[in-house]
């Protein structure tokens, strides 16, 4: 295939490093907007483009692939104020859309076991869930878009929380206390760490006032979320809506 990039940072290059691997070519590599004028006729001889770019272009990104009929994947969170839009948009117009918090394999295996864990353990009121991530000292967003897929699944079995909160998360030492407290009553409690060049570290508690059930992932490099895109890649042209990556573990064939 003939793989566009559209942001070329740490994850673009992980990207472009995993398509040749796999055999494809690289089209265009777009890191601003003058590049879509610029490699226009790349652009319309491409059959996919990544997304990995800052959240505040790519919906506008995702848009101009969509004019020119482009199959898109999107790793990147925080654009999704926008979700509506570009879902209308995709679906009008016949294109190609598929994103997610997170493009790990490993990741949306663990998502899974996450919804099914949190159906097991609805009947056992005396069971208090909790989510916790861990990051490098560079994300300074908190919860990671990954924590925020997983509490809520884990919110959809639970009528007695009303949502879920990140537990007093400080700019300043980029770590929340992690203590659950009354303050989140009726809450998910959520905690988020930054420490070191960590890449990614989730865990999902179920504590008792006897014991403690716990599943993590914890993923070793980037390259991880980079195969997974371009997994995703090679899944959606010929794919028309609206799509995420459980679509390509459920029915997807790529071989990881």
């Amino acid at each position: 295939m003939n793989i566009i990039i559209s942001g070329y940072g740490r994850m673009g290059r992980h990207v472009e490093k995993i398509a040749l691997q796999r055999g494809h070519a690289i089209a265009a590599i777009i890191d601003n907007a003058d590049d879509f004028k610029r490699h226009q006729a790349r652009i319309a001889a491409a059959d996919v483009a990544i997304d990995f770019s800052m959240p505040a272009v790519v919906a506008d990104n995702i848009l101009r692939f969509f004019e020119a009929n482009i199959p898109v994947v999107v790793g990147t969170t925080g654009w999704y104020e926008r979700f509506e839009e570009i879902e209308k948009q995709c679906i009008d117009k016949k294109q190609s859309l598929l994103y997610g918090t997170n493009m790990s394999l490993g990741v949306n295996l663990f998502f899974e076991l996450n919804r099914m864990l949190a159906k097991v353990m609805r009947p056992y009121p005396d069971y208090r869930p909790s989510v916790e991530e861990t990051h490098h000292i560079h994300k300074k967003d908190a919860p990671s878009g990954t924590a925020i897929t997983l509490a809520n699944d884990i919110l959809q079995q639970y009528d007695d929380l009303s949502g879920w909160m990140l537990t007093s998360f400080d700019e300043m030492s980029g770590k929340t206390s992690g203590n659950i407290s009354d303050e989140t009553f009726g809450k998910l409690p959520v905690t988020a760490f930054r420490e070191g060049e960590v890449v990614g570290t989730h865990e999902i508690k179920y504590r008792s006032p006897v014991d403690e059930i716990v599943i993590r992932h914890a993923a070793f490099s980037r390259e991880g979320f980079a195969l997974g895109a371009v997994c995703a890649a090679e899944w959606l042209p010929g794919h028309v809506g609206v799509f995420t990556m459980k679509d390509v573990i459920m029915y997807g064939k790529s071989t990881y």
